[in-house]
Parts: structure tokens; C-alpha cells; sequence
């Protein structure tokens, strides 16, 4: 019998969780978590009294990320999970290969042109693998889209018009984080849109040319609505929709709140620092290889969340809506909340010289992502086999995923177009 793989998870933050569970719970058989690398002591020991508690699963070593290479040695790791500071992917990414591991990494694979062009240069030299896990593929109405696409339904794909909104509990989040740094996360055209570029990218089965952009800061950053640094010490935390406190929840409590003594990493940041230097509104223009031309916006303090895209060719035209939240007033109490829909799709073709029609879309709650993320665990540890839909990812999608928001920013502080193909050498 083969040896099950050896998996090290490096970066322990909230989004590690997806991996850790599924390899210490349904995929453990053939699978092996054997380490954890974070520069955060507390966190690692987090998801290992997790480990132990909910799982039965042996706690496991624990190392600082000076020791990352020794760690690969000592542990006898075959695979790399990557899933710290966007900033430093490309470091773990490129050590793992040197050191004959394959990798997962999270989305974005990096935040500029130059970490991708080391990540891009490293695997040409040594062979490796890289997956970038983007589970907006793995979503049921996602596919559902691409096989109209495939099926070329609507004719060969001349324009794009895409819309994404987060509302402003989720948009908000980017603006508390780490996130809201552009030397750390690349600014939402980056880090949040790498999701946004990939689909289209493999809608398409194209790669972006040349991107125009506008953007700014509107809603958050403003520190005259400011009570403070952050919610803990905020002084008009009774007045403030965006305070918020990590006590309330054991994980962030865990995660966050009891391990930023080590690191003073602070979960809870006022969304209206003066800090904050990325954009919170962003409007592209993008040339495709193929001739199709997109434009996208972003918005990140909307009263509702969900997204809407349109396909236009040159049999008639394709529409997909999703409302993922709205505010509602609970008829119990009177209050006006957050409401979580479950997952309201809507897809419909409008054929020339025909009447319209819609597409069944299966509601999908059981995971997150409208179902991508129990999709993509499946394809990364599971059976795996050939799929139709080519929806694992590589390095050289992560790099084009990016590459759109790269210059889209570039854009932005230069006010001209930028061409994609002259930011890096794939």
C-alpha cells in the first residue's frame, strides 16, 4: 500500500480551516497533514486543539517560518498548502518547489508582476506543480454558464459586461484586514477580482490583452467617521453598523483575538482609518486575445451582494444573476437584517429572432461558494479523473487571474491603457 501524502499548511489564519478539516477528516486515508508553519504560535496551537477535539486526529508539529525549508526536510512533506499573507505566497511557493514539493496555493498566487514572473521562472526550472485553487469554477451555475459556452449557445462571445457587489458587512471585511493594504494584498483588484478575471479567462478560453481602468476610495477610509483604531477600543461602538466584536465568535476569538498578543495583528481595524490605500470602487475596460472585449465593475459598499454578467455573441446574448444577501425586516421583531439567500440563480438566453428562455439552476447550501469549495476539495484530494470542464487551475492561470487586476492598477495611477503582455514572460 502507498504511503498517504504529506501535507504542510503554511499560514493558519480563517481560510486554512477549509484545508485542515478536509484533510484530518474525509480525506485522511490517503492523505497525511503532517505540519504547520505560521509566524503566529497561537493560531497553529488554534487549529491543533481543533485537530485533537473535533477530529481525533494527533497534533502535529508546529514551526516559524524561518524553519520553512527544515520543515519540508524533517517532515518528509510532498505537498505545500499555501494559504498566508497574499503578500507572501511567492516566497513559500518557490522554496516548496526548490525543495521537490508540489503546491497549493490560495488565491491570488501573488500581488505583482515580478513575485509572478519568480513563481513562473522557478517552475520551468524545476518541474514542479502548482494548483491555484479557484473554487468559483467549481460552483454548479458556473459550470452551467460554461457549458453554454462550450456549447457556443449564444454564438462566438464578442463582449462581456460584469458587475460584482459586496455589500457592506462583506466588503467592509477587506477594509478591517490586512487586506486593506496594498503592499499586502494587492488591493481588491487583486486579491477579491482574481476570482472575478480567472472565470472570465476560462468562460472565454482566452487571456487579457489590454486593460483600462478608474478607481477610488468613496466609502471606507474616512477617518472623520472614526471612533478609533479599532472596534475594541472604539468609542461610538453603539452608533457604528460596522463594529464588531471577535469575542462573540470562538474561532475569530481563537484565531485572532487571544493570539494578537505575539504578533499585534488586530482583526477588528476601523473600516475608516486613514491607513486604508486601496480603492473600494473600480470600473475596467479589458481587451481579450480572442477579440472579446469586457468591462467590470467592483464595488465594495453595496446595500445588497451578488453579481451579474452578460454575455453577448453573435447568436444572441446570455444573462446570469446572483443575489447572495439582501437586508430584510424579521415580521417577529420588526428589526431590518442581514439576510442570507440561498443562493438565488438566475440564467437566461436571449437567442436572435427567438423567444428567451431560462436554465434550471440547482440551489446549492451544502458549501460554500454556491457549492464550489466541497467541489474543488473533491478534485484536489479526492478520486479525481478526467474533467470536461478543465477547471483545475495552474500557475500560468494564476498569473493571468492577476495579471488583469495588476494593471488594472497600473492604469489607475498612470491614466492609460496597459499592455498585459509586457508585464511578465509566460
Amino acid at each position: 500500500m502507498d504511503r498517504p501524502i504529506r501535507y504542510a499548511v503554511v499560514g493558519t489564519g480563517y481560510r486554512a480551516e477549509l484545508y485542515i478539516h478536509a484533510l484530518a477528516g474525509k480525506y485522511r486515508d490517503k492523505h497525511q497533514l503532517v505540519c504547520f508553519c505560521d509566524s503566529n504560535k497561537n493560531r497553529m496551537e488554534f487549529h491543533n486543539r481543533v485537530l485533537q477535539e473535533r477530529f481525533q486526529h494527533p497534533a502535529i508539529p508546529i514551526y516559524a517560518p524561518k524553519d520553512f525549508k527544515k520543515m519540508i526536510q524533517q517532515e518528509q512533506v510532498d505537498q505545500v498548502i499555501v494559504v498566508s499573507r497574499d503578500d507572501t505566497h511567492h516566497e513559500y511557493i518557490i522554496e516548496a518547489m526548490k525543495s521537490g514539493c508540489n503546491v497549493i496555493t490560495e488565491k491570488p498566487m501573488t500581488i505583482d508582476e515580478k513575485k509572478c514572473q519568480k513563481i513562473l521562472d522557478t517552475l520551468k526550472s524545476t518541474k514542479q506543480n502548482v494548483r491555484v485553487t479557484f473554487n468559483y469554477r467549481y460552483g454548479p451555475a458556473r459550470v452551467l454558464v460554461k457549458e453554454q459556452l462550450i456549447r457556443e449557445v449564444i454564438g462566438e462571445i464578442k463582449s462581456v459586461h460584469f458587475e460584482w457587489l459586496l455589500d457592506t458587512r462583506h466588503g467592509a471585511d477587506y477594509f478591517r484586514r490586512w487586506h486593506r493594504r496594498r503592499e499586502h494584498s494587492g488591493s481588491l483588484l487583486v486579491h477579491k477580482a482574481t476570482h472575478h478575471f480567472d472565470l472570465v479567462n476560462w468562460w472565454l478560453q482566452s487571456t487579457p490583452t489590454t486593460v483600462f481602468a478608474k478607481g477610488g476610495l468613496f466609502f471606507y477610509g474616512n477617518p472623520q467617521k472614526s471612533g478609533g483604531e479599532r472596534c475594541q477600543d472604539c468609542t461610538i461602538t453603539q452608533e457604528c453598523p460596522f463594529y464588531m466584536d471577535l469575542s462573540k465568535d470562538p474561532t475569530l476569538e481563537g484565531l485572532y483575538l487571544k493570539a494578537e498578543k505575539e504578533d499585534g495583528y488586530y482583526r477588528d481595524q476601523c473600516v475608516f482609518s486613514r491607513q486604508i490605500n486601496i480603492f473600494d470602487d473600480m470600473h475596467l475596460l479589458v481587451q481579450y486575445r480572442n477579440g472579446a472585449t469586457m468591462t467590470y465593475y467592483l464595488n465594495a459598499f453595496s446595500p445588497y451582494e451578488g453579481f451579474h454578467i452578460s454575455f453577448t455573441g453573435t447568436k444572441g446574448r446570455m444573462e446570469f444573476r446572483e443575489y447572495e444577501t439582501v437586508y430584510k425586516k424579521d415580521p417577529a421583531t420588526g428589526f431590518v437584517r442581514r439576510t442570507v439567500l440561498s443562493q438565488t440563480y438566475e440564467v437566461k438566453i436571449w437567442p436572435h429572432f427567438n423567444e428567451p428562455y431560462e436554465l434550471k439552476v440547482t440551489a446549492e447550501t451544502s458549501s460554500g461558494h454556491g457549492g464550489g469549495d466541497v467541489r474543488m476539495l473533491e478534485d484536489l484530494f479526492g478520486i479525481g479523473g478526467k474533467d470536461p470542464y478543465a477547471r483545475a487551475a495552474s500557475a500560468v492561470d494564476g498569473a493571468y487571474s492577476i495579471l488583469t487586476g495588476i494593471a488594472a492598477f497600473k492604469s489607475i495611477q498612470k491614466k492609460i491603457p496597459v499592455d498585459v503582455r509586457k508585464l511578465i514572460r509566460i
